[in-house]
């Protein structure tokens, strides 16, 4: 599958948001929207004019696609299968995004951003009820176990990572035990319990769609 590798700080310049997509730098003094750096181009000015109805959607759609670090195709085939369950699809579309493993693996403080999380599923160090799972668009349910692999327990990044649990907890769908490295998904997530997303307007990706 397909992934960005250009510089994940240029995306949330483009969106004028913090995306979370570099962990702890996201949090410090170096970050672009913190520095109030301009928007990528030659001439950010001249893009400052009001947009269109079609520019705001896209924009909430590349910041919502971008936070959750999917390609366009990817993030499309998420969609339609969020057309297809019962609910407000905009509702539907975040649950799934966040039903991930890499997203879940993220949310449980096993890695600093999705990203990170993504190459610990790649490389085989996630279980989902004890079954080693490489597949970062596994779609976890509840109920389910994620566990880190014994060996990369002792890791100093996964440790350092784990000390964010005391400051800020976990989500609320989920649980941690932080001892042994293991998380439980225990219900699907609710749009007022996806906090970081609260200013995400969903349903303009609806519309934005369904033209």
């Amino acid at each position: 599958m397909a992934r960005y590798t250009g510089p994940r700080c240029r995306l949330c310049r483009t969106e004028n948001k913090r995306l979370f997509l570099k962990g702890d730098k996201c949090k410090s003094d170096k970050c672009p929207i913190n520095r109030k750096r301009p928007a990528p181009g030659k001439d950010p000015k001249t893009r400052a004019k009001k947009q269109s109805e079609y520019a705001v959607q896209l924009r909430e759609k590349q910041k919502l696609k971008r936070s959750y670090g999917l390609m366009e195709k990817q993030f499309r085939l998420t969609f339609e299968k969020a057309q297809r369950l019962v609910g407000k699809t905009g509702e539907n579309l975040l649950i799934l995004l966040e039903r991930r493993l890499d997203s879940v693996t993220f949310r449980l403080r096993f890695a600093t951003s999705r990203s990170q999380a993504r190459q610990l599923v790649l490389h085989g160090h996630v279980f989902v009820n004890g079954k080693r799972v490489n597949v970062p668009s596994f779609q976890v349910k509840p109920g389910d176990t994620i566990a880190i692999h014994p060996a990369y327990k002792t890791n100093k990044v996964l440790m350092a990572s784990l000390a964010e649990y005391e400051r800020a907890g976990v989500a609320a769908w989920l649980s941690l035990d932080v001892d042994k490295a293991e998380g439980k998904f225990n219900m699907l997530p609710q749009r007022q319990d996806i906090t970081d997303m609260a200013d995400i307007r969903e349903q303009l990706v609806v519309e934005l769609y369904s033209k």
